[in-house]
This record gives structure tokens, C-alpha cells and sequence, in this order.
């Protein structure tokens, strides 16, 4: 029970903690802090340290953006952003600031903009003795009938003393003397000092008294000022001035003019003579009033001075004093009340202002304001407004404090800057307003990825170029400014289909765009590539866009024409044999040739420049078949020899040349063959000639008689036409393991085989159509064809 009892304790004492704690919070929020600080003291002195009072560590005080605001556009505090101290950002003179009143108490705010938070807070002024009591006549004059009692009290000019409190006028003193002494009288404006007779006065005897009234303040050390009273004895006077009124109420606009006739007032006299003569004077008037108004001595017209000023002052009492030529006097007051005109606009005061700000914020503060009009009732009532077709909201905070704050997301590639007028127009009449303008600009975020001019970009280079080449170029933009629109260009593979080696072909300029091939093209090894383009910002992050890319590689007349049939660099040439009975137009042989360029570079053209027999054989130009011109004579030799030119259509046109054996046989089975002095001279310069010859005849006559058997059994079943003597020529389908080089899959009566016989040895070779094509075209040669018509061709009889 002991342990429950004090566990309830416990709990009941944090819940009143708890209570007070909040209390305290809520005063604390509902009333500002007061500081106070000594008045003249040194700018830049130490005020107070607000982290407490703000409830922040000096780190977070640095990042909620301090700053302290006070009414109008003079700032006397200043606050360090890093250790919380508040400081005096110049001298303060309390009189200058709050006059008389007490206490001097500036109310200022301290504005925290990350997040918006207001501080409301007051610095008190105290008062120091730094003003001297000073009466405004150096020289007072009293002018007593010496009818007078003793007892009879007399009211001095009071000195007049700035400060406030203890420091203020606290006494007077008087030289010693016989006739007087000095009372002093508190009332609502001070002490007030008077001299009391003593003892009466006898003109014969003293026509006049000097006397030094000291004034003294409550300051340590004491200050003082001093005035010469100057007593004249008079002779009897037995009436005193009397107003007529002993308060005169008058109102009057604070424009009246210089001259203007305040009030007039007026007191009578039942003396007559000297002792009926009145002046007026001001009694008690401090220097504002003196400054502002001035009386005519003779008349009692009250006339103004000075301009007014309602926002200054709005009342003025002023003390009037009737003296007679006997030295009686009476008193009136004159209560002047200053009526407000709407002679002031409103005062708009830029608290902070962010001049930039990022595009992407939905809603952030551009600037924080007060306004202020010192005018009173519907003149001193302000409303703000700013332009209707702007982005931008008004927001009034606490105290005549307004926010300018986004409505929505801005965008900087739609407008970049905005001019915002902020109108602040009072309610009185007329109306007047205040105009400040402020320009807003937008800074750019990286939300706009780079876009390039043409979504497919095809450029063209004509083969064996120089290298770094310039081949093309391409263009992105980018709708953001500064390095959010800097643009970095980079080459990328295609990715469906990668080029290999793509950064050994071509180069792009990374400020530029410039595309540049790097080493020389070949057409026929590469027509045509692609890759892609990515152009980059150097925003963060960055973003990026891509197009694409095709470089055509433009062909050059740049390979000659390769001659397929007959083969020329044979070890042996090849004798095509020719019937003597051939009749004219008998086609005796094709020459095959390609060219590796395309288009009319590849278009290939035959001609016969030599032939041992220029009228027995002609070439057809398209084709490259060699035929005869007319039938063999028992004259022509029987050995021709035939130079064929093969030659391209390409500027400059380039051209190959073929040389053609050609053996007059009388039929196939009686083969021209060497005589025995050729074999012998042979194997007299060579000794292994003779076995190598052997051996060499000893193969090919049983491959010839096997192959000769082969194709006899294959061909004399079918019908048709006879290209051996006793054996009809094959018409169907050659035999697979041959080729085919009509592209139809049959040969010409006369290219069923060919003999091809070694000039310098006594042995003969018979080869079958063996493939002619060299080894390094053997990879191109398909592709080739399929891609150039006349390729195929080529390799076509007729």
C-alpha cells in the first residue's frame, strides 16, 4: 500500500509539473519577451542571447534563416545568426525615441523563414542621466507690489529635464537671502517650483532682488542647471488680470498654414493705467510649444509657428499668462486638439526577399513584409493586393505582416522572370497607395531531357577516305539553361544488332555533335553500318536523349575486274580445243570476271585486243563469250593465242586482261601433244623431270580412262545432241560434285570438260572442271552475288 501511495504521489506531482510547464509555454506565447538594454550604449553591444528563449541549438538557429524586423525601415537590432546574441546595430537615445514616456519600449519581431515561425519580443530602453536640467529663460523677471504680504506664494518658470524616473528633476534650490524661501509643489507635470514671501518688501528700501534658482536631478552624480530671478518691487496694484474664459477648447487640421490664427484669448483688468495695461505670455510652455505656436503680447491671437503634425502630435496644452503693469497676473489654458488628414501613404517595409527561386517548388515563400500607415481611423486602414495573372498568393500573417508565397509549381521554359507589384492602397480620402516592386527570377532544375533535331540521322562517305574525316554532324537542344542545357554527345551500338570495332570507325565530338570517320572505308567490306547517338545534360541527374544514326559508304571505283575463267595464275595454262569442223558462231569458251564495286563501277565490258588470227574469233561485249567468226581453214595455225580485255564502267574505268590458248584439234580423242625433242630437252634440265613425268602420266591416264568410263555410262543412255564422236552430250543435270557455273545446273555442249596441256613437259594433264574461284574471294563470293546482279552474270554461259 506504501508503494502504491507513493507511485500515485509520484504520478499527481508530474501531472501538476506538467500543468505549470504548459502554462508557462502559453504565457510565454501570448505575451512577448522583454530585454532591456542601457540608452547610448556603444553599437555592435550585447543585448541578450535568444537560443533559450527560441528554444534552439546555435546549429539549428543558423538554418531556420533568423532575422530580427521592426516597424518602419530603421533597424536598431541586429541578430547573429550563429550564437543566438542579439546586438545593438547603432546608439540608442531614449528621449529622441520615446520623449517623456516611460517606459521606452520598442517592440521588434524575430522572423525565422525555415519554416515561417514569428517571435514576438520588446527592448526596453533604460534611462541614464545624461541631460542636465535647463531652464528656457536664463533670466526670470517677477515684479511684486510691495503691498504684498508675507505668505504670498509666487509661481516660478520650471526647468525643463529629458530624462525620466530618478534621473529626472528632483529638486530646486534658491540663493540664501531675507525675503524668500522656496516650496516646492508636485503636481501632473512635476515639481513645480514657488517663492514664498518671508518678509515684506519696501521698494524704498529694495527697489529690486537677485536671486539664483538651481534645479537638480536625481542622477549619479547629480546634474544641475541654473536661472537668475529677478525680483522688481512695484507699487500697489490691487487687481489682478481675469480671462474671460478659463479654458479655451479649439481643433485644427494638421495642414493649416504658417500664420494660421489658432485662438485669441483675452483677460480685463478693473486697474486703470499702468496697472491696467495687459501683456500675455506663454507659462509653463516647453520648448515644442514654443517652437510650434507663438502669442501676440498685445492682442492675446494665438498664431501657429510651425507646421503641424498629427502623426507627431496630436494634442498641445498650452499655459497663457495675463500680467498687469502692477505685476498681478491670471491664467487660462488653451486645449488644442490636431485633427488627422490622409496626408500619408501607406509604408510598405521588405522584411526578406528571395530573389530566385527553383522551378520545381509547389509552394515556397518569395517575401515576407509589413505595413504601416501612421495615419488614424480609415486613413491609417491599408489594403494589399499584387496582380491577378500571376503564379503568387498574399497571405496576411500577425500584425500587418503579409507572406508572398508560389500558388503553384513555376516553370522556368515558360516564363523565366516575373516583375510582381505590390499594391498597398489605404481607405481614406482621397486614397492613397504605395507601389513596390519586386522581380522574381526562376531558376532552372534539370526536368527537360536533351531532344535532337531529326530522330534518324543518314550521312554518306565515299570509300578510301582520308581519316578523321568530317562526315556529318548532329544537333540536340535542351529547353533548360546554364549546365542543365550543356550538352555531352557520346556514340552508342546499336543494341539489338552491336557493331563490333564501332570506336575504330567513327568518333564524335563531345562539345559538337561532329561525326568524324577514323580510319579509311571500304566499301566492299562494309556498305553500310548503324549506331546510335546519345546527347547528355550536365544536370544532376542527368538526362539524356538518343537518335539514330545510318553512314552509307559510298562505293569508288577502286578494284579492278578479276578474271574467274579461264584461272591466269595457273601453273600451266589452259588450251581450250576447237574443233576444226567447228561452223562459225561456235562457242568456243567464256570469259568469267567480277568486279568486288557496285552499281555501274562493276558493269563489265569484253573486248579482243590481240589474236593470232584476228578474223577467226570474236568476243561479245556483255557476255565475255568467245566464239567463232568463221570455220577454221587449213592455213590458220594450229595454235591461236587470244588477249581479252575485261573492263569496268567506273570513272576512271579499270581493266584486266585475260590471254587465251586456243589448239586446232581434229577431234577430242587425238589431243595435241608435245613432240619428243621437247620432253627430252625437259629431262636434260631437270634429272627428276623424267620420274616425276612417269609417274604424273601413270595417275592421270587411270583417272582419265575411270572418268572417261564414268561419263560414258552416264550420258550415252540419254538422247540429244552429239558433242563427242559415238557419244551423245549430256543435257540433264550435271553431276553434283562438278560445277555448275551457268547458275542453271547444265553446261554448254562444249564446257562438259576441258584439256589443259603443260607446254613443257611430254606428259599431259586432263582436269574436269575443277573449281576456279581463288580461296580469297571464296568468303565474299555469295555475298557478293546475291547484293550485284551483274556478279551473277558473270559467271553465266550463254
Amino acid at each position: 500500500m506504501e508503494a502504491r501511495d507513493g507511485k500515485e504521489s509520484i504520478r499527481r506531482q508530474r501531472q501538476v509539473l506538467i500543468f505549470f510547464v504548459f502554462l508557462g509555454i502559453a504565457l510565454a506565447a501570448s505575451e512577448p519577451r522583454r530585454y532591456s538594454v542601457a540608452e547610448e550604449s556603444e553599437s555592435g553591444s550585447f543585448v541578450y542571447n535568444l537560443l533559450k528563449d527560441l528554444g534552439l541549438e546555435a546549429e539549428e538557429l543558423a538554418v531556420r534563416g533568423p532575422r530580427v524586423v521592426s516597424k518602419g525601415k530603421k533597424m536598431s537590432l541586429q541578430l547573429d545568426r550563429w550564437t543566438g546574441d542579439l546586438l545593438l546595430n547603432e546608439k540608442l537615445d531614449r528621449e529622441g525615441l520615446c520623449g517623456p514616456t516611460e517606459p521606452c519600449v520598442l517592440p521588434f519581431q524575430v522572423l525565422l523563414e525555415n519554416p515561417l515561425q514569428f517571435f514576438q519580443a520588446e527592448l526596453q530602453i533604460r534611462d541614464i542621466n545624461d541631460h542636465s536640467p535647463v531652464f528656457l529663460d536664463k533670466e526670470i523677471i517677477l515684479k511684486i507690489s510691495e503691498s504684498i504680504t508675507p505668505g504670498t506664494t509666487f509661481l516660478i518658470e520650471r526647468a525643463q529635464d529629458l530624462d525620466v524616473g530618478s534621473n529626472s528633476l528632483q529638486n530646486y534650490t534658491i540663493s540664501p537671502n531675507f525675503y524668500f524661501h522656496l516650496k516646492l509643489h508636485d503636481s501632473s507635470e512635476g515639481i513645480v517650483p514657488q517663492l514664498v514671501l518671508d518678509k515684506a518688501l519696501d521698494r524704498e528700501e529694495q527697489p529690486e532682488i537677485s536671486l539664483t534658482l538651481t534645479a537638480l536631478d536625481g542622477g549619479t552624480p547629480p546634474r544641475s542647471g541654473t536661472a537668475l530671478v529677478l525680483i522688481e518691487v512695484l507699487d500697489i496694484n490691487d487687481n489682478a488680470p481675469e480671462f474671460t474664459k478659463l479654458l479655451y477648447e479649439v481643433q485644427i487640421p494638421e495642414n493649416s498654414p504658417l500664420g494660421f490664427q489658432v485662438a485669441t484669448v483675452s483677460a480685463r483688468d478693473l486697474d486703470i493705467g499702468a496697472y491696467g495695461q495687459i501683456s500675455y505670455v506663454f507659462s509653463q510652455a516647453s520648448e515644442e510649444i514654443r517652437k510650434t505656436f507663438q502669442i501676440n503680447a498685445k492682442s492675446g491671437e494665438l498664431l501657429l509657428k510651425q507646421k503641424l503634425d498629427y502623426e507627431t502630435v496630436q494634442t498641445y496644452t498650452i499655459n497663457i499668462q495675463a500680467t498687469d503693469g502692477g505685476g498681478l497676473s491670471g491664467n487660462c489654458v488653451v486645449f488644442i486638439q490636431v485633427l488627422d488628414l490622409n496626408d500619408n501613404p501607406p509604408d510598405l517595409t521588405m522584411s526578406t526577399l528571395t530573389s530566385e527561386i527553383p522551378e520545381n517548388l509547389q509552394e515556397a515563400i518569395i517575401a515576407v513584409f509589413s505595413i504601416s500607415d501612421p495615419d488614424s481611423g480609415d486613413n491609417g486602414k491599408t489594403v494589399c493586393s499584387i496582380q491577378e495573372d500571376l503564379p503568387f498568393l498574399l497571405k496576411p500573417s500577425v500584425e500587418n505582416f503579409y507572406t508572398l508565397v508560389t500558388n503553384t509549381a513555376l516553370d522556368r521554359e515558360t516564363t523565366a522572370e516575373y516583375n510582381i507589384t505590390i499594391t498597398v492602397t489605404d481607405l481614406g480620402t482621397p486614397r492613397l497607395k504605395t507601389q513596390h516592386t519586386i522581380t522574381v527570377l526562376v531558376s532552372d532544375v534539370n526536368d527537360n531531357a536533351p531532344t535532337f533535331t531529326q530522330s534518324s540521322y543518314t550521312l554518306s562517305v565515299p570509300e578510301n577516305n582520308s581519316p578523321a574525316l568530317h562526315i556529318g554532324s548532329v544537333s540536340a537542344t535542351d529547353s533548360d539553361s546554364g549546365t542543365n542545357a550543356q550538352l555531352t554527345y557520346s556514340l552508342l551500338p546499336p543494341p539489338h544488332d552491336p557493331l563490333p570495332g564501332l570506336a575504330s570507325l567513327v568518333s564524335i565530338n563531345a562539345d559538337t555533335g561532329q561525326l568524324f570517320a577514323l580510319r579509311a572505308l571500304d566499301y566492299e567490306a562494309l556498305r553500310a553500318f548503324e549506331f546510335r547517338v546519345r546527347a547528355t545534360d550536365r544536370g544532376a541527374p542527368p538526362l539524356s536523349g538518343q537518335a539514330r544514326v545510318r553512314v552509307r559508304v559510298l562505293d569508288a571505283n577502286d578494284n579492278a575486274p578479276f578474271v574467274l575463267h579461264p584461272l591466269q595464275n595457273a601453273s600451266a595454262p589452259c588450251t581450250e580445243l576447237l574443233p576444226r569442223a567447228a561452223q562459225p558462231g561456235y562457242l568456243l569458251t567464256k570469259v568469267v570476271a567480277v568486279d568486288a564495286d557496285a552499281g555501274q563501277n562493276a558493269w563489265l565490258s569484253f573486248q579482243l585486243l590481240q589474236a593470232s588470227e584476228p578474223g577467226l574469233f570474236s568476243v561479245w561485249a556483255h557476255s565475255g563469250e568467245v566464239r567463232t567468226a568463221r570455220p577454221p581453214g587449213e592455213r590458220d595455225a594450229p595454235r591461236q593465242r587470244l588477249l581479252v580485255l575485261v573492263r569496268d564502267n567506273g570513272q576512271p574505268p579499270l581493266s584486266a586482261s585475260v590471254t587465251l590458248h586456243v589448239l586446232l584439234v581434229d577431234g577430242f580423242s587425238q589431243p595435241h601433244l608435245p613432240g619428243p625433242e621437247a620432253a627430252a630437252e625437259r629431262a636434260q634440265a631437270d634429272p627428276l623431270t623424267g620420274p616425276l613425268v612417269v609417274a604424273l602420266a601413270s595417275v592421270s591416264s587411270l583417272f582419265l580412262c575411270w572418268l572417261l568410263l564414268f561419263v560414258a555410262l552416264r550420258l550415252c543412255g540419254r538422247s540429244g545432241r552429239a558433242a563427242l564422236p559415238g557419244c551423245p552430250a549430256p543435257e540433264g543435270p550435271f553431276p553434283g560434285q562438278l560445277l555448275d557455273v551457268s547458275g542453271a545446273g547444265t553446261l554448254a555442249h562444249s564446257y562438259q570438260y576441258e584439256v589443259c596441256l603443260t607446254g613443257d613437259s611430254g606428259t599431259s594433264d586432263f582436269k574436269f572442271l575443277k573449281p576456279i574461284i581463288p580461296i580469297l574471294l571464296g568468303q565474299d563470293l555469295e555475298r557478293v552475288s546475291d547484293e550485284n546482279p551483274n556478279f551473277r552474270n558473270s559467271f553465266e554461259f550463254s
